[in-house]
């Protein structure tokens, strides 16, 4: 290659790797100001009738951990349905007490998590349906929060971004990049717009009145997605829904994965529906990721002299410290998690060749990847 088109492809390199970086920083900045925070208030007195819903499939493990608090919230109905699990979940979940239900078979054209949601909310009798995973954790006056939350987005949906609680190693490579992908990338103003598309949600913690589910068509309209949250939020958005979203902060918290092999597994099941089924976009990310976080710290063994190449090593180790501050995760361990940030893309390069087969199976279900769609 000559000078002058090295020279290009370097200042090339540089400017793109850059605004990358920057257009990041200034979406965490603006999320940090803007994004709603829950804060741990008393359940209100004569306020609307509140269904908790669980959907559960091979939950055993972490049922007694996380069930009691949800329970402890104050609800007038916690209902757990067991989705045909194999591990006495069922069990475990009616001995610490809550209302449980025995999940009718999966149908022809359904995915599991819709139609286990789906079966919930034709079984709840409350005003406010929340949608909770088996694994969130539920502290005291949690439910107050998303309650308040609720009515001050004046939203038929808010979906809450539980905190992370990660405390091993391998835990922490990967599933901190859930925070990642949220703060960093969407900022709130655009989320709250009225357009389908600025919409983002997660599908730990749902809350909605139940009279905007059943008019926008309730989990039916997302029976074949994979990514079944933000479709679902862009669906009722379409249908002239509100949408919001809060972190859960110090109210509700999560431990998704238990392990690196665990994380890769869960990730990889969503990662292709959320760019879009499209692999080009896919393999364009994982080339972006490596090219912008990793790239930086192997110039000097590939000889290369890049401008601003150690700022790019710095700012790439800063982002993610600061994803976990403003999602409130702050222990030295946590702050700690910045310095994963040049091996993170090739850590996460499992995930994406996962993600590129035409089939996933999660929680022995196998799902052919883009087959989501509405009817």
């Amino acid at each position: 290659m000559k000078p002058a088109a090295r020279a290009s492809l370097k200042m090339a390199y540089h400017t793109l790797a850059f605004a990358w970086l920057a257009g990041k920083a200034a979406v965490l900045l603006i999320n940090a100001v803007h994004f709603p925070r829950l804060r741990p208030r008393p359940t209100p007195e004569g306020g609307p009738r509140v269904s908790i819903l669980i959907p559960a499939r091979d939950e055993a493990a972490n049922l007694p951990h996380t069930l009691p608090g949800v329970l402890a919230q104050g609800a007038a109905e916690v209902i757990v349905l067991d989705d045909g699990s194999r591990d006495g979940t069922a069990n475990i979940a009616a001995e610490l007490g809550a209302r449980v239900v025995r999940g009718q078979p999966l149908p022809p054209g359904w995915y599991g998590k819709p139609w286990a949601c789906q079966q919930l909310s034709v079984l709840a009798s409350g005003d406010i349906l929340i949608f909770t995973d088996a694994d969130v954790t539920w502290h005291a006056g949690a439910l107050g929060a998303v309650l308040h939350e609720l009515e001050a987005s004046d939203a038929d949906l808010l979906s809450v971004q539980p905190r992370q609680n990660n405390r091993t190693p391998g835990e922490r490579l990967l599933t901190p990049l859930v925070d990642a992908a949220v703060l960093s990338y969407f900022p709130y103003p655009v989320i709250t717009l009225p357009q389908a598309a600025a919409t983002i949600a997660n599908g730990q913690v749902m809350a909605f009145h139940k009279s905007a589910l059943e008019r926008a068509g309730g989990y039916a309209l997302v029976r074949r997605e994979l990514l079944e949250d933000t479709q679902l939020a862009r669906r009722l958005k379409a249908r002239g829904g509100r949408v919001a979203s809060a972190l859960g902060r110090n109210a509700i918290g999560v431990r998704m994965y238990r392990s690196y092999p665990e994380s890769v597994r869960g990730f990889s099941k969503n990662v292709l529906p959320i760019h879009l089924h499209s692999r080009p976009l896919l393999l364009l990310s994982a080339a972006a990721h490596l090219a912008v976080y990793t790239l930086p710290w192997l110039l000097p063994v590939l000889g290369w002299s890049v401008p601003g190449a150690r700022a790019l090593r710095v700012l790439g180790l800063l982002e993610r410290t600061a994803v976990a501050l403003i999602a409130g995760r702050r222990t030295p361990a946590d702050v700690l998690e910045g310095l994963l940030g040049p091996v993170t893309p090739l850590l996460a390069l499992p995930v994406y060749l996962r993600a590129a087969r035409r089939r996933v199976v999660w929680k022995g279900r196998e799902y052919r990847q883009g087959e989501g769609g509405e009817d």
